[in-house]
């Protein structure tokens, strides 16, 4: 059951590796997505008796998923809490109180008017952070650099004109310094299953943290048995999650520095590309490893050691919304490999034609490109060597997924938390 056909990689994944797999794509202007990989339905409902696990891709399902749990079935997804933690921004900030965990200072507005005034009262750096639904449109949050707010105050006066009272709910957060990173973990509705994932996001369209905010164009990550990050924040949800019988992938977002761990947000789903770079570092089937997730069994997952990398290559008008440019410069495309490869590359927005991989849907995100390695350096020189040998027309993508961790890694040695 997906959202907006996200979900493909891992679909397909599973599916080569002997199991039946159905695919239903939600979104009416993407179901295109995954024609020719794999058998699509038109009504997952009238698939339940069929499955023996039913998976759902994105947030917004948990009542749906508790509701088939209830009546016996075995499901990767959500509930009502986790929903709650991820789209309720200042439910989850909440939760983090509840739970002990050290927050940063923020405020919800629902105008932008009086966000406007609480800036120009309270002159500082912060971060504006769309809730509900708007926060898919990845590209209105935004990160303020100016230590009076002036950069916010502008592009808060701007949204008011674009989208004045249609925006909805959203957060000013005080901005810190520090290392932007995630731990993530599966949860079999009872525990944390080992290891735990570690996660750098590269978020800006540009490399070197230029542009504007996409949601992602690539990440960087590695296994840990162990984490002082996982400690502080996700281990403490340990029991409520598993007393809201929660099954699936969660995720928190974190700023870390000298001062301490502050969590931003929840991501209690499948991270988008992060499932996938995950993947090349599973070495068990990934449709085996779900069923035993769903099924509740405590095990270790195996993994490789070192480190993993993964870059997106998307099309115009990524990351915007524009259905002309989409058509005219991206739809139907081609996607070339210069040699037979499949190793490393994750389908996402694409179609299969007499065997030929063409670009679909309307974000223009294209393909997912991983490599593995001992060190980050041979990880990424795996993924860019495989880059190398796509052509994707018009297709553009960071060069600098990994980099990160050079710089951060000293940091976060330093301060103890790895």
């Amino acid at each position: 059951m997906s959202r907006w056909g996200e979900i493909l990689d891992t679909a397909y994944a599973a599916l080569s590796e002997g199991n039946d797999v159905k695919l239903y794509i939600e979104d009416k202007h993407c179901r295109e997505i995954g024609t020719g990989f794999i058998k699509k339905v038109k009504d997952w409902k009238k698939q339940i008796d069929w499955a023996d696990v039913i998976i759902f891709d994105y947030t917004g399902y948990g009542k749906v998923c508790n509701e088939l749990r209830a009546s016996g079935k075995l499901v990767i997804g959500g509930n009502e809490y986790t929903d709650s933690l991820e789209l309720d921004r200042n439910f989850g900030q909440n939760e983090l109180k509840k739970h002990k965990i050290k927050t940063l200072p923020y405020k919800e507005f629902v105008n932008f008017q009086d966000a406007i005034e609480y800036v120009q009262k309270n002159p500082d750096a912060y971060v504006i952070k769309p809730s509900g639904e708007t926060q898919e449109l990845k590209q209105l949050l935004f990160v303020g650099s100016d230590d009076e707010g002036l950069d916010v105050i502008r592009v808060l006066k701007a949204y008011d004109k674009s989208w004045g009272n249609d925006f909805g709910n959203f957060q000013l957060q005080k901005k810190v310094k520090g290392v932007e990173i995630s731990v993530a973990a599966f949860f079999n509705g009872k525990e944390f299953l080992r290891p735990l994932n570690i996660t750098f996001e590269h978020k800006k369209l540009f490399p070197k943290e230029l542009g504007v905010s996409t949601g992602e164009m690539g990440s960087s990550m590695f296994w840990v048995h162990d984490s002082p990050i996982f400690d502080a924040t996700l281990k403490k949800f340990e029991a409520t999650l598993a007393k809201t019988n929660f099954v699936g992938h969660i995720d928190i977002n974190c700023i870390v520095n000298g001062n301490g761990i502050y969590p931003l947000e929840f991501t209690s789903r499948f991270g988008y590309p992060q499932i996938f770079i995950q993947r090349a570092g599973i070495l068990e089937p990934i449709g085996q490893l779900l069923y035993k997730i769903a099924k509740g069994e405590s095990f270790k997952i195996n993994t490789k050691k070192g480190f993993q990398v993964g870059a997106f290559i998307v099309v115009p008008p990524f990351p915007y919304d524009d259905k002309k440019a989409f058509e005219l410069f991206s739809k139907d495309a081609v996607v070339v490999f210069r040699k037979d490869m499949k190793e490393g590359i994750h389908p996402m927005h694409l179609k299969k034609i007499n065997d030929e991989w063409l670009i679909t849907g309307n974000t223009g995100i294209a393909l997912l490109v991983t490599g593995t390695g001992l060190s980050m350096k041979d990880a990424q020189k795996m993924m860019y060597n495989r880059i190398s040998a796509i052509i994707v027309n018009n297709g553009y993508y960071r060069t600098d997924i990994g980099d990160r961790w050079f710089e951060d890694s000293d940091k976060l040695f330093s301060w103890g938390l790895l």
